[in-house]
């Protein structure tokens, strides 16, 4: 798929050949030899793959990034050795990603997201997820080497425990969301399918957190209610003191009638 890498390999060591050549279309487009003297890629063979090309120093292995369609085609290897040269042929297509299958995720804040791998993991299978290119959670055939968050690197630690990575499908879930998780993550994962060649699958994924404003009245809304409580009940229970006080005065001035004797 477009956008992800893939690796042609020789299935040999460099010091088992002269000279190590690749084509794409015919094209010359990286080359080395056993002593490492002339080495080159891209740039130095041809322009257009713009600085997306690896070579691998010890097998000879060419390793194509962030692929096109455009990069789809013939890559032919040739090996010269001192005994006797060979040809390897591989056809690559690359195909295209809809907008459909880029995927665009919202969440309000507080909820629960998780992102799904677009194929189902094998045993061998490596993911690895980044956000904004930092690796924060990461699975492999060995369950002592899976991480996340402080795990996979100790400068960060802005998930706090929030992270879930499901070993079987390796699924990523983020709990409790914040708007400071907003941002681009990636799946990257590697998968060998055999000597020949092997694939790294890219998978992005867009998050929105929403910021959900809290229900109900502001917090200096809350604060005019309590303080205006406690002014209602200070003026009760003065208004209570004063009827007091005033039944008191009252009852000070009520006339006694007098019975028979005068008294």
């Amino acid at each position: 798929m477009e956008g992800d890498s893939v690796t042609l390999n020789t299935g040999v060591q460099t010091n088992q050949q002269d000279d190590i050549r690749w084509y794409y279309n015919d094209t010359r487009i990286a080359e080395i030899n056993k002593d490492l003297s002339k080495i080159c890629t891209d740039v130095q063979c041809n322009e257009r793959f713009r600085d997306r090309l690896k070579l691998d120093h010890q097998t000879g292995s060419l390793t194509i990034t962030n692929t096109r369609n455009t990069d789809s085609g013939v890559y032919k290897l040739k090996i010269f050795s001192s005994s006797s040269d060979s040809e390897k042929i591989f056809s690559v297509n690359v195909q295209g990603v809809s907008a459909a299958e880029r995927d665009e995720v919202k969440r309000n804040e507080g909820e629960s997201v998780t992102f799904d791998p677009p194929v189902a993991r094998k045993p061998n299978d490596v993911m690895m997820w980044y956000f904004n290119d930092i690796l924060i959670a990461e699975i492999t055939g060995n369950p002592n080497k899976t991480c996340t968050d402080v795990q996979c690197n100790n400068d960060t630690e802005r998930f706090r425990d929030r992270l879930k990575l499901d070993h079987q499908t390796g699924s990523l879930t983020i709990m409790n969301t914040t708007n400071t998780d907003s941002g681009e993550y990636k799946l990257q994962i590697n998968i060998i399918n055999n000597s020949s060649f092997s694939i790294t699958r890219v998978k992005r994924f867009n998050l929105t957190v929403i910021d959900v404003p809290g229900s109900g009245l502001s917090s200096e809304a809350a604060a005019g209610i309590v303080f205006g409580g406690v002014v209602v009940g200070v003026l009760l229970v003065y208004a209570a003191g004063a009827a007091a006080i005033y039944y008191r005065r009252r009852q000070r001035h009520i006339a006694v009638p007098l019975n028979d004797d005068g008294l």
